[in-house]
């Protein structure tokens, strides 16, 4: 019995040794059939080279032109903040807020009562030595003038009848025929009509120097002082009258009628709005490019339209506390919508090439070496780099000196990052009917390659 079992045992064991061996021969050929499939498909793989979907944009021949773009506040070219010399309440308005004033028009009135009192008396005593003048100039002096000259000429007259008349008895007395003293007496009367006529030419000598020098000095400075008072008076009646110095357009009018209005604040804002500036603050390496004269345009926000203008002014020093240049740009017409105080967008273009070589700004992309290149499409569907030279570059489209010729087709759309030789497809530009959508791409697309440019240089 255990023999018999035994045996049962065996050839059982035998039974179940023999099915475990045979199965491991297809085990191992299906293992070996998965590696074979995973290996091939693998190759495939590796055999497989990717295609990249790029648009291209020939490089065209034309103008180009540097553009400088910047932020501006508009000005009036001129303009006056209208001010009082004097302290005094406003009687009345003759313009609101908005009306249109010409240069020389009254439009305000202070009051003047006292003024117009002092004005007055001013004026009476002018007049008084005006005529004090006039009679000081054309009667008293000439009446003391005469009679000097008539007492000289008779000390004169006197001097020389002494004068005969003492030779005479000299002569006599000579020859005996008159005694001693009558020749002492014609002596002593000679002498005194000697001294009499000095004295006579010296009182007229003095009285054309001196009297009558100080005599028309004075009445002239009084005359003078008159003149200066009543203007004085005049000139403060005429500060009580507020007028328009330029023609324009009442701004701002912050005083009310029976306020009083303090002398040096301001009363009155004209501006001229018919010329209107944009002045704008650059960098100094764009302001040495722009010069007046150069054309510029003038964009509103919220406008499509833009405005036509010039630079008319490169500010010659600079700001210290910005480190910039300030720059005029005169709107050509005057526009109802821009107006003073707005914040405007100004395109100056500063050069132009006529005959320039240009692309995409989009195309053109920077090695990590700081060099500039683009990408071709070759005739063999793969990207090319070429590097170029960069002449003027604007928001749009960049110029290129070297390394292109016109017509070549320039990757302008998938080829940041692209590496050189890569399989290229060409897609055609999107349809008309997504022009909006097609602008948010472009503008994306114009970003890449500041964006690309900040990568390399890292």
């Amino acid at each position: 019995m255990n023999l018999t079992t035994l045996g049962v045992t065996a050839k059982r064991s035998t039974i179940t040794r023999t099915p475990h061996r045979g199965s491991a021969i297809p085990l191992a050929c299906a293992l070996a059939a998965l590696l074979a499939a995973m290996s091939g498909c693998g190759s495939q793989e590796k055999e497989k080279e990717p295609v990249v979907s790029v648009q291209t944009t020939p490089a065209q021949r034309g103008p180009i032109s540097r553009i400088i773009s910047a932020e501006a506040v508009v000005y009036p070219l001129q303009q006056a903040v209208i001010t009082t010399k004097i302290t005094s309440t406003v009687s009345k308005f003759l313009v609101q807020r908005g009306s249109a004033v010409r240069q020389g028009q009254l439009l305000a009135v202070l009051e003047n009562a006292d003024l117009a009192a002092a004005a007055e008396q001013g004026k009476g005593e002018f007049q008084q030595a005006e005529a004090s003048y006039a009679t000081t100039t054309g009667a008293s002096l000439p009446q003391d003038l005469q009679k000097a000259e008539l007492d000289a000429a008779a000390a004169k007259a006197g001097f020389d009848a002494q004068q005969k008349v003492y030779d005479s008895r000299k002569e006599l007395f000579q020859q005996g025929a008159i005694p001693r003293r009558d020749l002492d007496s014609a002596d002593v009367a000679l002498a005194q009509a000697r001294s009499q006529h000095r004295v006579a030419e010296r009182q007229l000598d003095d009285l054309k120097r001196l009297v009558q020098q100080q005599a028309l000095k004075s009445a002239s400075g009084q005359l003078s002082a008159a003149k200066g008072k009543y203007l004085g008076a005049k000139a403060q009646l005429t500060y009580s009258e507020i007028r328009s110095p330029i023609n324009g357009v009442v701004t701002d009018r912050p005083v009310y009628p029976g306020e009083l209005a303090t002398a040096s604040q301001p009363l009155l804002t004209v501006m001229d709005t018919s010329r209107l500036i944009a002045k704008a603050h650059i960098a100094q390496s764009e302001a040495a490019l722009l010069k007046a004269g150069n054309p510029a345009e003038l964009k509103i926000p919220g406008l499509d339209a833009t405005l036509k203008g010039r630079v008319t002014l490169v500010s010659p020093a600079l700001d210290p506390g910005s480190t910039t240049i300030e720059v005029w740009v005169e709107a050509l017409k005057a526009d109802p919508a821009l107006k003073p105080g707005m914040t405007v967008e100004l395109s100056m273009t500063a050069k132009t090439v006529k005959d320039a070589i240009a692309v995409p700004a989009a195309g053109v992309f920077k090695t990590p070496e700081g060099a500039d290149y683009v990408l071709v499409a070759g005739s063999d569907g793969r990207a090319h780099t070429k590097l170029v030279q960069v002449g003027i570059r604007n928001a749009e489209f960049a110029q290129l000196l070297s390394g292109i010729s016109a017509g070549e087709p320039v990757i302008t759309s998938g080829g940041y990052a692209l590496p050189e030789n890569t399989r290229i497809k060409i897609e055609a530009p999107a349809a008309p009917e997504k022009a909006a959508g097609e602008k948010d791409d472009k503008a994306g697309e114009a970003a890449a390659p500041a964006k690309s440019s900040g990568k390399a240089k890292e």
